[in-house]
């Protein structure tokens, strides 16, 4: 995968507040500055824009849910002392079990894994054109779904597995080219992340944009150069 190391935001820059703005983790003062100068500042605007477009790709795989009405019941009752007399002063907890503590290690998690995944999107090498493409292989009927990022100067498709697990066998990856038999990518290393590596051939389609499927194979692939059982399937598209 091409170095950030050189390209990284430094902590407090425009580009690290615009994409905490976006995933929503800052502290209440800061998201109401950083709300301020987006009506204020159009070049700080443009940032938090750029920063929604390139974390979109991380909500195709989800779908929204309605809370069941209890949830809003529970906040009255706690906020505003709602259907019953006001709550008595709860127990101190223990550091270990702070509510805030577990939603700041996640929010700083999420924040971490997000922008590390966005950063080479942001501030690639002037002099080295480069094509990514991102996919959301998204279940058919079975409950596989995957990220896919796919980095054409790097030669590689990135894979975040979201859910499904291949159980005594292996997940296999393929593209498909239109009405053309599948082509195998190879099969999946095992683990919540993977990277496979793609030949000069497969590279030339890839840059043109086709989808990616993932099959249930039996240990070690397909037996016979083909899908077994394709499980979750997404078109790429640019970044």
């Amino acid at each position: 995968m091409t170095s950030v190391d050189n390209n990284e935001p430094e902590r407090g820059s425009d580009d690290i507040i615009a994409a905490e703005y976006v995933l929503g983790v800052l502290p209440a003062a800061e998201r109401t500055a950083a709300t301020r100068r987006i009506d204020l500042e159009a070049a700080f605007a443009r940032l938090v824009e750029q920063w929604e477009g390139y974390f979109s790709p991380l909500n195709v795989a989800y779908q929204a849910v309605e809370p069941p009405a209890s949830v809003k019941v529970a906040l009255d009752r706690r906020l505003f002392a709602i259907g019953g007399a006001a709550p008595s002063a709860p127990p101190q907890p223990s550091l270990w079990s702070s509510l805030a503590l577990w939603r700041g290690l996640a929010a700083a998690a999420i924040a971490a894994f997000a922008i590390y995944i966005a950063l080479p999107f942001i501030n690639p090498p002037v002099s080295v054109p480069q094509t990514r493409l991102v996919a959301s292989i998204a279940p058919a009927d079975s409950d596989v779904s995957y990220l896919a990022v796919y980095d054409a100067a790097a030669g590689e498709v990135s894979l975040s597995r979201v859910s499904g697990d291949p159980g005594t066998g292996d997940f296999e990856l393929w593209m498909v080219e239109g009405q053309n038999a599948p082509v195998s990518m190879g099969v999946i290393p095992a683990g919540e992340t993977a990277r496979i590596a793609v030949t000069p051939e497969t590279k030339a389609k890839l840059d043109k944009g086709v989808a990616l499927a993932i099959s249930l194979e039996p240990k070690g692939g397909s037996p016979n150069g083909a899908p077994t059982k394709v499980v979750a399937a997404g078109g790429l598209t640019n970044i």
